[in-house]
């Protein structure tokens, strides 16, 4: 493969804010951009060079966008494998439809982590009543039952507690109108990412591994360096490298993982992108997780990373936008803003996120807090950052 140069375009499936990350990244080392996407005025579009305004169903705008890039990447992994299939048989795309078949198919994912010698919680394929019934007596409650494609930030799947619970589901869903998987609930002590890139030349960097909060199924907050034991860290980003090398990753590929209250790690997802936890990359480390990603596709030299400070990235939603307003002008200096101009904001909607670059995670948190753009931590959620 011969190297992308400065002024040469690189096409975005996708115009959301990671694209829009990914782009005022690539526009430092002279990189023109080509979007498509639906919106005329997505936070990635709004700073492209050029944008096909279409869904991307559309063959025809598709094939525009091939026309108009060097190399294309996708931002976002629910898109159908055929239309990139259809791209890589026109220009050049990285990260290949392979990745993205797997990635977007959680029966896929699971089956190619266990290939790669890595831990993943049991699971069962259900396509009825019968196996939704049998895959519990296996498994066992609680457990967590998924689609198989499409959901994200916690739409598409239903916690299990009891044979009540199955019950009431099923009264209310038609179990065989598509496939599903059901996986056993992890007690886990806290949920870990790694993200880790790897180029078309076949090296391979990871960053520094993250801890995550949610609240209702989306990412509160992401806390750098992970409040985990050394070798614990340590084990996790060896499971992400080793999971990039089997999948032969071109890009970035983030790795979700439960630490188990027992000390084990399971890796729970896939993501073939940047990711929400790796935002903190942005302020806190060289290069970021965008650069980084860049430079995989591209054929650069990946940079080993270096975490210049401790990260608390917290995202900020639709609900807390004027309280975030209202905080704008009272932002420490340590703490850096990022509003992705999105124009509507709704409920669970991530707007923007601010990363706190701290030398003391406990007094970053604080920060935080006395912002009032959130509520405050609970003590059940900080016990989950500190407990080890």
């Amino acid at each position: 493969m011969s190297i992308l140069l400065p002024n040469q375009t690189i096409g975005v499936l996708g115009g959301g804010q990671l694209g829009r990350m990914i782009i005022l990244e690539g526009r430092k080392m002279g990189y023109r951009f080509a979007t498509l996407d639906p919106s005329e005025d997505a936070p990635g579009v709004q700073v492209s060079d050029y944008h096909v305004k279409a869904g991307f169903d559309d063959l025809d705008s598709v094939d525009k966008l091939a026309s108009l890039s060097d190399l294309i990447i996708y931002e976002f992994e629910n898109i159908d494998p055929t239309l990139v299939q259809r791209l890589e048989q026109q220009t050049s795309v990285p990260q290949g439809s392979k990745l993205l078949e797997v990635t977007r198919h959680r029966l896929m994912e699971k089956a190619a982590i266990e290939e790669a010698g890595v831990p993943v919680a049991p699971y069962a394929k259900v396509t009825s009543t019968d196996e939704l019934l049998s895959a519990i007596d296996k498994i066992g409650l609680p457990a967590v039952l998924k689609t198989v494609t499409g959901g994200y930030d916690g739409k598409g799947q239903w916690t299990f507690h009891t044979k009540q619970d199955v019950s009431a589901w099923l009264a209310e869903n038609d179990v065989s109108a598509r496939t599903f998987i059901l996986e056993k609930f992890i007690p886990f002590l806290k949920e870990i990412s790694v993200v880790v890139a790897r180029s078309v030349t076949g090296g391979v960097k990871a960053f520094p591994p993250a801890v995550n909060l949610h609240r209702n199924h989306i990412l509160h907050l992401s806390i750098a360096p992970a409040t985990i034991a050394e070798e614990t860290s340590q084990l996790a980003v060896e499971l992400a490298k080793q999971v990039a090398e089997h999948l032969q990753v071109v890009g970035l590929l983030a790795v979700e993982m439960f630490l188990h209250v027992d000390g084990h790690l399971y890796i729970n997802e896939l993501a073939p992108r940047p990711h929400n936890s790796g935002h903190y990359t942005y302020d806190a480390c060289n290069p970021s997780q965008f650069e980084q990603m860049l430079r995989a596709v591209i054929g650069l030299p990946l940079i080993e990373p270096t975490r210049y400070h401790s990260a608390i990235m917290m995202n900020v939603l639709g609900e807390h936008k004027e309280a975030f307003f209202r905080s704008y002008d009272k932002l420490p200096s340590n703490i850096k803003a990022h509003w992705y101009g999105k124009l509507e904001a709704k409920t669970g909607r991530k707007m923007g996120h601010v990363t706190v670059l701290t030398d003391d995670i406990k007094q970053g948190l604080d920060q935080l807090d006395q912002l009032k753009i959130c509520p405050a931590l609970t003590e059940t959620e900080e016990k989950a950052i500190w407990t080890q």
